[in-house]
C-alpha cells in the first residue's frame, strides 16, 4: 500500500462524513443500495482527483520562466492548471494510484454503520 494512498483514504473519512450526511438526508432506507453505491464510486474518484490534481501542480510549480511550464505571460499559468488538471483526470481514467479504492470502501463501511448494519 502507498504512504500517500493510507494519508489520502484518512483525510478521506470527513468526504465519507459528508456523504453520510447528504444521505441520510435523502432517507437512506428508500434509497437504492446501487444508487448509493454509484455516488459513493463517484465521489471516490472525484477525491482522488482532487488530490492527484493538487499533488501534480505541486511538482510542476517552477521559480522561473524558463522551459515549458514558465510563466511567459498571463497564460503560463492557466495552462499549466488546465495541464495539471488533464493529467490527473488521464491517471484516474487508467485506475488511479489506489486512493478512490480506499476512500470509497470507507465510505461504504461508514454508511453500513451508520444504517446500523440493517
Amino acid at each position: 500500500m502507498f504512504p500517500l494512498a493510507t494519508f489520502a483514504a484518512s483525510a478521506a473519512v470527513g468526504v465519507g462524513k459528508n456523504l453520510l450526511q447528504s444521505l441520510s438526508k435523502t432517507d437512506t432506507d428508500t434509497m437504492d443500495t446501487s444508487k448509493a453505491a454509484v455516488k459513493a464510486r463517484k465521489t471516490a474518484d472525484d477525491f482522488e482527483k482532487m488530490f492527484l490534481e493538487d499533488s501534480l501542480e505541486r511538482l510542476t510549480q517552477s521559480e522561473g520562466t524558463e522551459g515549458p511550464l514558465g510563466e511567459n505571460g498571463s497564460g503560463g499559468g492557466v495552462w499549466r492548471s488546465m495541464l495539471t488538471k488533464e493529467y490527473a483526470n488521464a491517471i484516474v481514467k487508467s485506475g488511479g494510484v489506489g486512493i478512490s479504492n480506499q476512500v470509497y470502501s470507507e465510505m461504504m463501511r461508514m454508511q453500513e454503520a451508520g444504517r446500523g448494519g440493517k
